[in-house]
């Protein structure tokens, strides 16, 4: 089932998220939602909070990503193809690499894309969708998309890297998004 996205200016995507167990409702029930509504809202991850839910959960594919990119491009990515995966009560252990740019959006977000600088490593421990537990390194496009979801279940969104002119300025556009006066292809709903 196709769920509706939630808005920017929702108090649920300033929430830290909580924790779950293996004897959360209808789990596997909730993660095939999470992926049909990510595939159907042409998303490369989403995290529970965007479909109104405060657990520390998300999904992403980065292939989709790779898909998009020429052949000349992929290569200037070291996680090529791209991963899809399932993480649950993942923490951040350690951020490496150089810090680089690259342009985000967002579907709670929908019509504003920034540049953000984010490390080029992350190191996660989480748990797979069978409550296996992982301690996993990431690189490159796959650690980034991972990085923005976990920003998610942290309560944090990809503008609060902006500097403060840039926010200032896009804050017209971010009203307009949290009062639902912006047109999207996918079932998006406004939540105070």
């Amino acid at each position: 089932m196709i769920l509706p996205i939630v808005a920017y200016g929702a108090q649920i995507l300033r929430k830290v998220s909580a924790s779950i167990d293996a004897s959360y409702p209808s789990l596997s029930k909730l993660l095939e939602d999470m992926w049909e509504t990510m595939y159907s809202s042409n998303g490369v991850g989403l995290a529970a909070p965007q479909i109104n839910k405060d657990i520390r959960l998300f999904v992403i594919d980065s292939a989709q990503i790779f898909e998009s990119l020429e052949p000349h491009e992929i290569g200037k990515y070291p996680d090529a193809p791209g991963v899809k995966q399932v993480f649950i009560n993942a923490k951040v252990v350690d951020l490496a690499g150089e810090v680089w740019s690259y342009n985000e959006g967002c579907l709670s977000i929908p019509k504003i894309r920034e540049d953000v600088l984010r490390p080029a490593e992350v190191t996660l421990s989480y748990m797979d969708e069978n409550f296996v537990a992982h301690t996993e390194t990431f690189n490159g496009i796959s650690a980034r998309v991972i990085l923005h979801e976990y920003d998610h279940i942290q309560g944090k969104l990809f503008i609060d890297y902006l500097k403060p002119l840039r926010r200032k300025i896009l804050q017209g556009k971010l009203n307009d998004i949290s009062k639902g006066k912006v047109r999207v292809d996918y079932k998006m709903t406004q939540i105070k």
